[in-house]
């Protein structure tokens, strides 16, 4: 009768995965170097063309108000009834323009809140008011 140890009946509860590994990155150095090399494109003869500039951003328009209260449009003085037709015309010339209102910090609220109802009824909606950094 034949007797055996306990250690010689123990199955093996681990498998060894060390061979997967080395075929697995064996398989990954391989994909990793011939990815570059694969092109799934079409051939194809693209037209030439000249090239076009993009179009400048457009100058802001600036809306003035002095200390004594006079009106500019880029440095052209307008009376207050004056102001709304130029600014139609600026934005029927061009509907995106950009208007840049400043004023003297010592003219009068009610002036540039008319010239603000002014720019509104004219249809601008790019208004930045300017103003002096402390």
């Amino acid at each position: 009768m034949a007797i055996s140890t306990s250690a010689e009946d123990d199955v093996l509860s681990e498998i060894n995965v060390t061979p997967l590994v080395d075929v697995m990155l064996v398989l990954l150095v391989a994909f990793i170097v011939t990815a570059p090399l694969m092109n799934n494109a079409i051939q194809v003869n693209l037209p030439k063309t000249a090239a076009t500039k993009a179009p400048e951003p457009k100058k802001p328009v600036t809306v003035s108000v002095d200390a004594a209260g006079k009106l500019f449009i880029d440095r052209e003085e307008y009376p207050l009834e004056k102001i709304e037709p130029a600014l139609k015309q600026l934005h029927d010339h061009n509907p995106d323009v950009t208007l840049h209102l400043s004023s003297d910090e010592a003219v009068n609220y009610g002036k540039v809140a008319k010239v603000m109802a002014a720019i509104e009824r004219a249809g601008i909606t790019r208004v930045a008011v300017l103003t002096q950094g402390e």
